[in-house]
């Protein structure tokens, strides 16, 4: 049970007295809760939202999701509002710009996986229709009882790992692309007894 709601404004309602949320929400943490009750596991389209997923949970991996979720807008000032077509032109000069801006991951292999992908991207078409692909274009939807059961990869998972690295993609591992999975609604990973589980 929660004590009390995340910040108002956002397009589901969350009743403090009757609902609970996922587990893995640390109910101190406002941005947190705002995430998992507004964005976290809504079916997303959205080439710019795909693009900017497919960057932070790369980003993200040996790091809390804490951590991404407060250095996002410096990501997105970073990355040219993750316009994949500006990103996908970054050079050397971007990288070293990068490479000392305090509002990213200061990571190498991780900046240049980002300008990869852009422009991986591009030469997929797309990422809407590739990843939707491999769901069917309709999202699965799981009845996960507790976080325990939640896998960190499946076989949708794994074959999309596969493919975007044939395509030349970067730190897309099986575990990060169920997280991008679940992060952009391909799959409904919300347990059962969470308020967003029906509404996802």
């Amino acid at each position: 049970m929660w004590k009390k709601g995340p910040p108002s404004g956002g397009p589901f309602c969350f009743d403090a007295l009757v609902a609970s949320r996922c587990a893995w929400v640390p109910e101190a943490d406002p941005l947190y809760a705002a995430y998992h009750d507004e964005e976290w596991g809504v079916p997303s389209h959205d080439e710019g939202h795909l693009f900017e997923m497919l960057v932070l949970e790369g980003a993200q991996a040996g790091l809390s999701w804490s951590t991404i979720l407060r250095k996002r807008e410096g990501y997105r000032r970073a990355f040219a509002g993750f316009d994949v077509e500006r990103v996908a032109r970054f050079g050397p000069r971007d990288v070293d710009r990068l490479l000392s801006d305090p509002g990213i991951v200061r990571n190498r292999l991780k900046v240049e996986s980002a300008i990869a992908n852009a422009r991986a991207t591009i030469e997929a078409g797309g990422l809407d229709e590739l990843l939707w692909s491999f769901v069917g274009g309709v999202p699965l939807v799981n009845r996960w009882r507790t976080l325990a059961e939640v896998p960190a990869e499946t076989a949708e998972s794994l074959a999309m790992s596969k493919e975007l690295k044939r395509r030349g993609f970067r730190f897309v591992g099986p575990t990060v692309c169920y997280a991008l999975m679940q992060a952009c609604g391909l799959v409904n990973d919300h347990t059962v007894d969470c308020f967003r589980y029906a509404g996802a």
